[in-house]
């Protein structure tokens, strides 16, 4: 019996609907011909037929609302500190696989989910920030690569493949007019998919944009790039090899800071962490000083690269993953020299520049498919893998642009 029911929700959980059916067919009529051969009663046939009844019901039910089981990954609470596995959960609830009548929302499976540490920061309570924090006991956010199962939206219609923000769950309804702005369609379906969660998504047009938009680079000029094999990294030094600059970069391990210089072609990297002095190491590999620095980590790199920046240089604020789980935020102690060395030091988010994607589209397909570009990824398989692999951002366990593959198309 107990094994007959462990079966019947093993094909539940793996939505086919004709062998549970037939299961739970097979089920009730075992409950039956063992209470009709029994001359006196006995309650456990009848148990049977009972619970086989229920689960029939229940199936009928799913199947006539399309109803599925979606696991989703939650946040259990807000987090303080370096976060843990433990901070989130792995659950499930069914979704109707429809889009509610009169909304312009959209019904999507998702694909493939992208880890990244702006996601560290709305995990706790956030209070004027440029996102929202994660809501605990909801499911995650972030963005991903999906196909659209049902849509309601004037924009989006059943197969297409999107990228855009959605949910740590196998099914996500993506309804917020902010979510669905930055919905977009894939066109290019003749590269990886989950290119759209790096090179062809949002790390490559933060990649782009920081670089190219806030820099405003110059052949010949001298970049340093920090957290440099990261999703961001990698491009930003790829970019600016291409147009002809000279490239460093630094890395929390010996196979990175291999990887930047054998396979993203940098000029130079180095292990910070073998660094007792960053400045002197700075001063090593630009004894002429930096034009350029694409900032990722904050603290005391961004503190040694002010002591190191050229006359006019130009700093591009795009994170600063080593702040993101302290209580107490480091200072930084040099920002004087932005002043007698005119250093223009900018953030900037992503979002700013979203109408810039056919550009940057149109540039960088060519130099993948002519191998001038190339995207490393650290790829997990399975929702239950997500919450160890994005834990690893802030650990340097991932190798390139983590990825969470949930579902092959």
């Amino acid at each position: 019996m107990r094994a007959s029911i462990n079966l019947i929700f093993h094909f539940l959980k793996q939505h086919n609907w004709t062998v549970t059916r037939q299961l739970l067919e097979i089920l009730f009529l075992i409950g039956f011909v063992s209470s009709s051969s029994h001359t006196h009663y006995d309650p456990k046939p009848t148990s049977i037929i009972i619970y086989a009844s229920f689960l029939r019901l229940f199936l009928v039910t799913l199947e006539m609302a399309e109803m599925v089981i979606n696991k989703q990954v939650i946040l259990n609470n807000y987090v303080s500190g370096f976060p843990k596995e433990s901070d989130m959960s792995l659950t499930s609830n069914t979704i109707e696989l429809k889009v509610p009548l009169d909304s312009n929302g959209v019904l999507v499976k998702n694909l493939y989910l992208s880890c990244d540490p702006y996601m560290r920061p709305r995990m706790k309570k956030l209070e004027g920030s440029y996102v929202e924090s994660f809501k605990p006991g909801s499911p995650i956010s972030g963005y991903g690569v999906a196909k659209v199962l049902d849509s309601g939206h004037p924009g989006f219609k059943k197969g297409d493949l999107v990228w855009g923000m959605t949910g740590w769950e196998e099914y996500t309804l993506i309804e917020t007019p902010q979510s669905l702005l930055s919905l977009f369609k894939i066109q290019h379906t003749d590269v990886p998919l989950s290119y759209y969660t790096g090179i062809l998504g949002m790390p490559g047009m933060t990649a782009y944009a920081g670089f190219y938009e806030v820099c405003s680079p110059k052949r010949g000029e001298y970049v340093f790039i920090s957290a440099a094999s990261g999703a961001v990294g990698q491009l930003v030094g790829q970019f600016a090899k291409l147009l002809g600059c000279y490239v460093v970069g630094s890395a929390g391990s010996k196979d990175k800071v291999d990887l930047l210089k054998n396979k993203f072609g940098f000029d130079e990297a180095f292990n910070y962490k073998e660094e007792e002095d960053l400045n002197a190491a700075l001063k090593r590999y630009f004894p002429e000083g930096i034009d350029i620095y694409f900032e990722n980590v904050g603290g005391k790199m961004l503190d040694a690269v002010l002591l190191n920046m050229r006359l006019r240089g130009r700093i591009a604020a795009c994170g600063m993953i080593s702040q993101y789980n302290l209580d107490e935020p480091e200072g930084v102690y040099n920002l004087m020299t932005l002043i007698p060395k005119r250093i223009r030091m900018d953030g900037f988010l992503v979002f700013d520049y979203y109408h810039l994607y056919p550009k940057y589209l149109e540039m960088i397909i060519p130099h993948i498919k002519e191998g001038k570009i190339v995207y490393v990824e650290d790829t997990t398989e399975g929702l239950e893998s997500a919450p160890s692999a994005l834990i690893g951002l802030f650990f340097g366990r991932n190798v390139g642009k983590q990825v969470v593959a949930v579902a092959r198309e």
